[in-house]
């Protein structure tokens, strides 16, 4: 599968896999963007693409930002038939600001192939051994 990627920005970096075995694309960011605490920016990374049909872009966070600064994605479904630009929703939930410089990575995409079920209204579900348990039901 080929992913066409076309610059929009001169600081766009055009996104790959840090390791040949990873799964996200590498997003990076073309400006200084603070992020302060508990608030949530957008922050463009100057690309867009054509995400082939039968496909989907995943944004995700990146570990150490999640993990280390508290930062989290929002939204990060990206359609085949989208070819705007790429952006990214970001919440920081830490207690203190972060400022993304140009260049640095934000987030990572995965690209994952789809499939589109034939909805089926019915009136009656097959019973699993879980059945309606929700939040806790498999213990803590």
């Amino acid at each position: 599968m080929k992913l066409p990627i076309k610059k929009l920005h001169p600081d766009a970096i055009i996104p790959t896999f840090a390791h040949a075995d990873d799964a996200g694309l590498d997003l990076h960011s073309t400006g200084r963007v603070e992020v302060a605490p508990h608030t949530r920016v957008v922050i463009p990374i100057g690309i867009a693409m054509a995400i082939p049909v039968g496909y989907v872009g995943l944004v995700w966070d990146k570990s150490g930002l999640a993990i280390k600064s508290g930062l989290k994605v929002l939204g990060g479904v990206i359609d085949a038939g989208y070819r705007g630009e790429i952006m990214v929703g970001i919440l920081n939930t830490a207690t203190e600001p972060f400022v993304f410089e140009v260049g640095q990575k934000v987030a990572q995409m995965l690209i994952q192939k789809i499939n589109h079920p034939e909805i089926v209204e019915t009136s009656d579900l097959d019973e699993t051994e879980r059945g309606e348990g929700s939040l806790g039901s498999t213990g803590q």
